[in-house]
């Protein structure tokens, strides 16, 4: 029994040095908050020195990395050496043709990254399932680990370091910002890693720019009294939208519905896409609120991420205030360098090509090949002889390519592709339908108010397909993944909600869910409130004396473990 008992202290005290898989740091359960709390005494002690709290702040995070992804860190510094000293070479170059030699490197390697860990698997699906071949990636980086570290880990099964899309384009364009100029390198590595790996951030974004965070390492720390209740606010509003809005809706009512949409009436089906459209806001801009609120304990501000999406009367609207760093990441950095509204060019080129290349994949018909490619040099023929359209096509290739790519980099799935195609569809779509339509005039209420109902029916129909492909998995590789069996779930859904609809269970429903369907009443009445009565509120908390805020914050936090399910759900975003 002593015996037993010293072992488990042992495990106890080195626990916190080992990773565990099953249970990574995440903000909704106290060793994170333990880890925070050490944090913060560590960050009194190093907040005076820059260059001494960069490391420190450096160190914390890399150890947060490991925490939550084990030995995948390794990468997240291989990302961070290499950037760094590509970024000062493109800086220190003496000719354009080297700048551009360095920065095709950079995007080049860190791509390859990326591809290979996110995109393994969906690419040999997708060449067995056109040349019949049953090729297999080998996890090289776990292999190359157990020979140096003579360690066990699988060589068949690539695992997904959490949140490597988010610092693989965080690295990559503060490289392009050098090759443009708008950036100047940064005076120590260390501070560049700090800026790449800030733990509050890391794993689930938001995307944040160089040129807005790099400045602020150099500013002395100054908290107010009122930023430190702002960041209150939003730590409290992140958990509280987490637990209360998107776990509760989650496990009472979407995730049975997603699970087995046919057991399900349309009716419910319905209810469950309304319902997982307020999940996946209240889950991802709570994870960023709670980012936000523990950066500004810091003293470092990260920007905004989300801006009321669903009060947005159109497609793009939706876009420019939904996952914002992201958006606004693919318009200065893939849709510009395509063209934008200007018009064609070579990497759009290249981009289209690629999806053609893919929709063959998917398809494994030649004719089909044949019938695109013919299709865009018919098209090409009309844009020489009628330079408006030309100019218009290409404007509307480059949006629909944008999408296609920015739902590829939500997921290694075809699911991801389509919901990405039909968001650009329905941006398109919206573009031509503003210059026909009469009813346009958003001055008037009703016909904003018609938007937004339109676009949040849009947005939500597109979902069925972005859920289904966020719970794919890799895992069994001795089972195939082609898109009918991606598909399945979603096609299953929308046939309950073509064919078997059912509105006369209404009160039934009602009745069986009114608890989950008061949640998520409540939930949209808060979405919907006017920004500025959002304002007012979040100055006020900031401006009452420390002890309300605890106060509040005491009540919240009871109320959130009175209500909180005893199995957490994983931030939806961890899988980007």
């Amino acid at each position: 029994m002593g015996e037993f008992s010293i072992y488990k202290l042992i495990d106890w005290l080195f626990s916190p040095f080992i990773n565990n898989g099953e249970h990574p740091m995440i903000f909704t359960e106290y060793p994170f908050w333990l880890f925070f709390l050490f944090v913060l005494i560590g960050y009194g002690f190093a907040y005076k020195h820059l260059r001494i709290r960069s490391l420190f702040l450096l160190l914390v995070s890399i150890y947060f990395y490991y925490k939550t992804s084990g030995f995948f860190f390794s990468i997240l510094l291989f990302s961070t050496l290499l950037d760094y000293f590509i970024g000062k070479w493109i800086h220190e170059a003496k000719s354009d043709s080297k700048s551009k030699l360095l920065l095709a490197l950079s995007v080049i390697i860190n791509l390859s990254i990326l591809v290979y860990f996110k995109y393994a698997y969906f690419f040999a699906d997708s060449f067995n399932s056109m040349l019949g071949t049953q090729w297999h990636p080998i996890n090289h980086f776990a292999m190359a680990t157990n020979q140096l570290f003579g360690s066990t880990f699988r060589v068949d099964q690539i695992l997904l370091p959490i949140g490597i899309s988010f610092y693989t384009f965080q690295t990559m364009s503060y490289a392009i910002d050098i090759y443009r100029k708008k950036l100047k390198p940064v005076d120590h590595i260390v501070d560049f890693g700090f800026y790449v790996s800030f733990f509050p951030q890391l794993v689930a974004g938001p995307i944040v720019r160089a040129s807005d965070f790099i400045p602020q390492i150099y500013k002395p720390y100054k908290l107010t009294k009122e930023a430190f209740g702002m960041a209150l606010f939003w730590i409290i509003n992140g958990l509280l939208k987490k637990f209360l809005l998107a776990d509760y809706i989650a496990v009472n009512f979407v995730d049975r519905v997603f699970d087995n949409p046919g057991m399900f009436s349309g009716l419910e089906n319905l209810m469950a896409l309304y319902g997982y459209s307020l999940q996946v806001y209240a889950d991802f801009s709570g994870y960023t609120d709670i980012a936000i609120g523990i950066a500004l304990i810091m003293g470092f501000r990260l920007p905004k991420n989300f801006n009321s999406p669903y009060k947005a009367d159109s497609c793009g609207n939706f876009w420019r205030r939904w996952h914002i760093s992201l958006s606004s990441w693919l318009k200065d950095y893939l849709y510009i360098p395509m063209g934008g509204n200007r018009g064609g060019s070579l990497f759009s080129s290249i981009a289209l090509a690629f999806v053609i290349l893919f929709i063959f994949l998917i398809s494994g018909s030649f004719s089909l090949l044949f019938a695109l490619i013919s299709m865009v040099f018919i098209v090409m023929l009309i844009g020489e002889l009628s330079p408006g359209f030309n100019s218009w096509y290409l404007t509307n290739i480059n949006i629909m390519l944008t999408m296609l790519l920015g739902g590829l980099w939500h997921g290694a799935s075809w699911n991801f592709v389509l919901w990405g195609a039909l968001n650009g569809l329905g941006i398109v779509f919206y573009k031509l339908w503003r210059k026909i339509s009469p009813w346009e005039d958003k001055t008037k209420w009703w016909n904003r108010l018609w938007g937004i109902v339109l676009t949040f029916n849009f947005v939500s129909f597109t979902r069925i397909w972005f859920r289904s492909g966020s719970i794919n998995s890799w895992d069994d590789l001795d089972q195939g993944h082609n898109i009918l069996s991606e598909w399945f779930s979603a096609n299953e859904m929308l046939n309950q909600l073509i064919h078997d609809f059912r509105w006369s269970l209404m009160s039934e429903v009602i009745s069986v869910y009114y608890k989950v369907i008061l949640v998520i009443v409540v939930g949209f009445m808060i979405h919907f409130i006017p920004e500025n009565w959002k304002v007012w509120y979040r100055t006020k908390f900031a401006q009452t004396h420390v002890l309300v805020q605890l106060s509040i914050c005491f009540v919240a936090v009871l109320l959130m473990y009175q209500i909180a399910s005893t199995s957490l759900q994983p931030f939806i975003y961890f899988q980007f």
